[in-house]
C-alpha cells in the first residue's frame, strides 16, 4: 500500500512538472505583463512564438535565394589549345555538388536549430550546468528531418513516378556519420564521462565534422581506400555555371515583382541535367554585379550603384504590396481577401527583412549572411518565449524543444527536401539533406556551443560541464535511434521492392508515409514522458 502511494506522489510530482501551478514573476517586454492571467500570457507567448516561426519562414525564402547565387558562382579557366594555340576560356563550377550539400545546404537549413543552441550556451556561460534547450531541439530536430520530412518527400511525387538515390556509396557515407553522431553523443553523456562534458569531447566533437566532409568529398571523388567501391547512376553531377556574357544584357529581363520573391527559389535547379563534361546553361535572373567579364567592367561601374539601389528600393516597394498579381486574378472574393490578410500579417517581416542587401550582388554572400544574423535574431526570440511558455504553463522545456520548437526551426529542412523531391529527377539532395542536417546538429549544433561553455568553464573554474537531465537525454537519443533504424528498413526495403525510395504507387506512398509519422508521434511520446519524469 504504502509503495503504491509512493508511486502515485511520483506521478503527480511528473504531471506537476508538465503543468505547474506556481506564479511566474518573468516577462518578456515590461513587468506588467505579470498581472495578466497565466492563460492569457500562455496564448500570447504561444501566438509570439508561432509569428516567429512564420518570420523564419520568410526570411529562409531569401536565404535560399543568396544560397542560389552562391552555389552558381564560378571561376575563370584560360587555357591553350595545343593545336591552334589558341586561348580558350571556360568557368568551372566553384562548388563541388555533394560539399554543396553538406555545407551550404544542411548547414544553412539547420541554421536555426544551431543559432538557437548557440544563443543558449551563450546565456548560461559561466553556468557549470549546460542549458537543455538547445540539445533537446537539435534531437527533436532530427526526429522531426528524419520522420515527418521523410513521410512528406516520399508523398510528393507524382503517382506512380520514382525516384531514387543515385550515389548509394555517397548516401551511405553521410547516413553512417548521421547515426555515428547519435551514438557518440550517447556515448559523452552515458559512458566516457557520464552526465559531464569535457573540453576534448566538445573539441572533438566539432571536428568530427571535418572528417564528414572529407569523407563524403573521398566518396563522391571515388578516392581509393577512402570510397566504396559502388557505381553512380544518373545523378546530375555539375552546378549550373554563370555565362560570363550574360550579365550585359540579362538586367532587363529580369521580374522583381512580389510574386517572384515571396515564393521560395528552386536551390535545386542549379544542378546540371548533364553527366559529362561542362555545362553551360543559362539561368534567367541572374544578374550579379560581380559576374561581369574584364571588357565589360569599366560600362558597368557608373551604372552598378544605380542598379543596386533599385533593387533595394524595389524590395521595399515589393514588402509593401499587400496584391500581387496572381490575387488579382482570384475571382472569389474571399479567397483574395484571405490572401491580402495573410500578406498583411507578413508586412513586418517583410518590410524588415528587406533591409538585407540584394541578393544578386557579391555572388549572393552578403544576402547569405546577413539572412544568417536575422536568423540568429528570431532564434534569440525563440529561446525567451519558450522560457516563458515553461514559466507560465510548467510545461517542461525538453517537451517544448521536442515538440514546437524542433518543427519550428525545421521548417527550412521541410521546404528545401520538399523541393527536391518535387523538382530533380533523383532523390539524392532531398534525403542527403535529412541526413546531412542531422550530422550537422550533432557535429556543429551541439558541439560548437558545448565547446563554448566547456572551454570558459576549463579557464574560468577548470571544472568540465555538467547536463541538466542527462538521463531524459539520453533515454530520448535511445528511442531516436531505435525508431530511425525501422525507418532506413523501410527506405531500403523500398528500394529492393519498388527501386527507388521516394514515389511509386499512391496507396503504398501513403502507407510508408502514415508509417514514419507514428515513428514520429512514437518517440516525441516517450521522449516527453521520460524527460517530465512520468517514465
Amino acid at each position: 500500500m504504502a509503495s503504491a502511494h509512493k508511486k502515485i506522489v511520483e506521478n503527480i510530482a511528473g504531471v506537476s512538472s508538465i503543468v505547474g501551478l506556481e506564479k511566474c514573476e518573468s516577462y518578456l517586454l515590461f513587468p506588467g505583463e505579470t498581472a495578466l492571467g497565466d492563460g492569457f500570457r500562455a496564448l500570447l507567448y504561444f501566438l509570439g512564438l508561432a509569428y516567429c516561426f512564420i518570420g523564419l519562414s520568410a526570411i529562409t525564402a531569401r536565404f535560399f535565394r543568396s544560397m542560389e547565387n552562391v552555389v552558381k558562382q564560378t571561376r575563370k579557366v584560360v587555357e591553350i589549345d595545343p593545336s591552334t594555340k589558341a586561348e580558350i576560356v571556360r568557368y568551372e563550377k566553384v562548388w563541388n555538388y555533394t560539399i554543396a550539400d553538406i555545407t551550404l545546404l544542411a548547414f544553412g537549413t539547420s541554421f536555426p536549430q544551431i543559432s538557437l543552441a548557440t544563443i543558449d550556451a551563450l546565456r548560461n556561460i559561466g553556468d557549470l550546468y549546460a542549458g537543455g534547450l538547445g540539445p533537446a531541439t537539435l534531437v527533436g530536430s532530427a526526429a522531426f528531418d528524419l520522420f515527418p520530412i521523410h513521410a512528406v518527400c516520399v508523398v510528393v511525387p507524382k503517382a506512380g513516378e520514382l525516384k531514387k538515390i543515385s550515389d548509394i556509396g555517397v548516401w551511405l557515407v553521410e547516413l553512417f556519420w548521421s547515426f555515428w553522431a547519435y551514438i557518440w553523443l550517447y556515448i559523452i553523456l552515458e559512458v566516457w564521462t557520464p552526465n559531464v562534458v569535457t573540453l576534448w569531447e566538445a573539441l572533438l566533437t566539432v571536428l568530427q565534422f571535418g572528417l564528414l566532409l572529407t569523407h563524403a568529398y573521398a566518396q563522391d571523388k571515388r578516392w581509393p581506400y577512402l570510397s566504396l567501391p559502388l557505381e553512380r547512376t544518373e545523378r546530375p553531377e555539375d552546378w549550373v555555371p554563370l555565362e560570363a556574357t550574360s550579365c550585359k544584357n540579362e538586367y532587363s529581363q529580369i521580374n522583381f515583382g512580389e510574386d517572384e520573391i515571396s515564393d521560395i527559389v528552386d536551390i535545386f535547379s542549379i544542378h546540371s541535367t548533364s553527366e559529362t563534361g561542362q555545362a553551360y546553361q543559362k539561368v534567367p535572373g541572374t544578374y550579379d554585379v560581380a559576374e561581369c567579364s574584364n571588357n565589360d567592367i569599366q560600362n558597368k561601374i557608373s551604372l552598378e550603384d544605380s542598379h543596386v539601389l533599385k533593387l533595394w528600393k524595389q524590395q521595399f516597394m515589393d514588402a509593401l504590396t499587400l496584391e500581387s498579381t496572381e490575387s488579382r486574378k482570384l475571382n472569389n472574393v474571399y479567397l483574395r481577401l484571405a490572401r491580402v490578410s495573410w500578406l498583411l500579417l507578413l508586412v513586418p517581416w517583410r518590410l524588415l527583412f528587406a533591409f538585407v542587401p540584394p541578393y544578386q550582388i557579391v555572388h549572393g554572400w552578403i544576402a547569405f549572411i546577413c539572412s544568417l544574423i536575422f536568423i540568429s535574431g528570431i532564434a534569440y526570440i525563440v529561446t525567451e518565449l519558450t522560457d516563458l511558455i515553461s514559466c507560465v504553463t510548467g510545461i517542461n522545456a525538453y517537451v517544448i524543444a521536442f515538440t514546437a520548437l524542433a518543427g519550428g526551426t525545421s521548417w527550412p529542412d521541410l521546404v528545401a527536401s520538399k523541393i527536391a523531391a518535387e523538382r530533380q529527377t533523383t532523390a539524392d539532395s532531398a534525403i542527403a539533406n535529412i541526413t546531412c542536417s542531422n550530422s550537422v546538429n550533432i557535429y556543429v549544433g551541439i558541439g560548437i556551443p558545448w565547446l563554448i561553455d566547456t572551454a570558459y568553464n576549463f579557464i574560468a573554474y577548470r571544472e568540465p560541464l555538467r547536463i541538466n537531465n542527462a538521463e531524459g537525454l539520453s533515454f530520448s537519443l535511445l528511442v531516436f535511434f531505435s525508431t530511425s533504424v525501422g525507418c532506413i528498413a523501410v527506405l531500403v526495403f523500398r528500394r529492393l521492392t519498388l527501386g527507388a525510395e521516394l514515389g511509386g504507387p499512391r496507396h503504398w506512398a501513403w502507407i510508408t508515409c502514415v508509417f514514419f509519422m507514428l515513428l514520429w508521434i512514437i518517440f516525441v511520446v516517450l521522449s516527453s514522458l521520460k524527460v517530465s519524469g512520468i517514465i
